[in-house]
């Protein structure tokens, strides 16, 4: 837990450094914290973890591995931010602890063994990301982003609760175990209350990781907010997101999937075709990777309907290519709407004129996304339809293929953009430090699509 206590400790020595106008300061100490973080936490790996602080967390190797990419993944966003928020403000230190407090719920909701200490955790990732949705003052559509995003979160926030005080009614305790313990001693004799429990408790967790018919704040959210703190949203908070999600569900309704499953698979088939078929009609870049964050949340969902041995390996391959290859390219729009002034995707006219290694990043994220072989996301889907086919007929995988094949057409209209269509700007430039992110993410990328063992047997 000293990768809790860090990250934890970490914002307020920024605020500290903030206060004494360390500007230069903020961002290498940011960077060398979560390093360190980092590696605090692998180095417990096979540690032979038990539930501490009277059962309530568990730093198995499950909370290391989700924990080491959303630091991994935080890491890289945090680089891009680099002249970011000083357009924005020039209180820069407040960003960097927000996020990082925010990072530490995350780290809680990850390592979570306590009902309580779920609900601990996603309130301390929720509140931050409230604030970060409207850090730009003087932006109406930011400010509209802060209050949808603060509504939706404390009314799913709301039924989160109601499910876990009923669960706690009819159990009498919050720990994972207990909960797991009193349903197989009552195979037969479950209460009617437990049932509402794990409803009002699924319709809460799909709130918070933007699943359909509980996604309609999602894109709104997503445009309006800063696109860094988009990037943020969409990919370290919703591997989160998922991380708690199969936790709960593994350790404790497993048994009762008869239950629970129906409504999960039709909330995942919803997820899918929703989010699929509004990115097609999507002018804003920013927007269709709103609608298509909603759309891989249907695809991280066939590993809870198909609840197995191999789900936490596939969410975790699943969750780490699609945060690189969405940091790729929130990083790429950034740099091309400072240059065009635009999200439109006729602002990527011609980029790789303009400038070819961006494109190419651009390219090989567009394509890990659409899950093309050779790259991170077609690995992850794989992961997802080998688990659905082995619980499931094949006509939920034919689903899926359907909509795998739906998004190609919207992710390759980037690609045609860049490629094919007439620059209408001048020259793109890339700062030395995006170079490097936005490079290594790509090798990244391309590694994991090539040697899928190299991470694919963690958990």
């Amino acid at each position: 837990m000293n990768t809790l206590i860090l990250i934890s400790v970490l914002p307020i020595v920024l605020l500290y450094l903030g206060l004494y106008k360390a500007q230069k300061a903020l961002l290498p100490v940011t960077v060398l914290g979560l390093v360190v973080a980092l590696g605090l936490a692998v180095m417990q790996w096979n540690s032979g973890a038990t539930p501490i602080y009277s059962r309530m967390m568990l730093f198995d190797n499950y909370a290391i591995a989700f924990s080491a990419i959303t630091i991994i993944s935080t890491i890289l966003i945090v680089l891009l931010s680099k002249g970011y928020f000083e357009k924005i403000s020039s209180h820069v230190a407040e960003y960097y602890a927000i996020i990082l407090f925010s990072l530490a719920g995350i780290i809680v909701m990850v390592s979570y063994y306590n009902l309580v200490m779920l609900f601990i955790g996603i309130e301390i990732m929720s509140v931050s990301l409230y604030i970060l949705a409207g850090i730009k003052k003087n932006d109406f559509a930011s400010n509209e982003a802060a209050l949808k995003y603060f509504l939706m979160g404390a009314f799913s926030t709301g039924f989160l609760l109601f499910g876990i005080t009923l669960i706690y009614g009819s159990v009498g305790s919050f720990g994972l175990q207990d909960i797991r313990d009193w349903v197989l001693a009552h195979p037969r004799n479950i209460d009617p209350m437990f049932y509402v429990g794990i409803a009002l408790i699924i319709v809460g967790l799909c709130f918070k990781v933007g699943a359909a018919p509980f996604h309609f704040w999602t894109p709104d959210v997503y445009e309006g907010s800063p696109t860094l703190i988009t990037a943020f949203m969409s990919t370290v908070v919703k591997t989160a997101g998922f991380a708690a999600f199969l936790r709960l569900f593994t350790e404790c309704f497993s048994t009762l999937s008869a239950f629970w499953m129906p409504a999960l698979l039709v909330i995942t088939i919803l997820t899918l075709f929703i989010g699929n078929i509004t990115a097609l009609y999507q002018r804003s870049f920013k927007r269709m990777l709103a609608f298509s964050s909603i759309s891989h949340a249907g695809y991280l969902l066939f590993a809870i309907v198909a609840l197995g041995a191999s789900s936490a390996n596939s969410v975790f391959v699943y969750a780490t290519a699609y945060s690189i290859a969405s940091i790729i390219a929130f990083g790429s729009l950034i740099l091309v709407s400072q240059q065009a002034g635009s999200d439109n995707f006729d602002s990527f006219n011609g980029l790789a004129k303009k400038n070819p290694f961006l494109a190419f990043v651009l390219t090989i994220s567009m394509l890990s996304l659409a899950g093309i072989p050779l790259t991170a996301g077609f690995i992850g889907k794989f992961f997802m339809f080998s688990s659905a086919l082995s619980q499931y007929q094949v006509w939920l995988v034919v689903l899926a293929v359907i909509n795998a094949i739906i998004s190609i057409f919207y992710y390759f209209r980037v690609i045609v953009a860049m490629y094919f269509n007439t620059a209408e700007t001048g020259e793109v430039q890339i700062p030395a430090y995006y170079n490097f992110v936005l490079g290594l993410s790509a090798l990244i990328t391309i590694l994991i699509g090539i040697y899928p063992t190299f991470i694919s047997n963690l958990i």
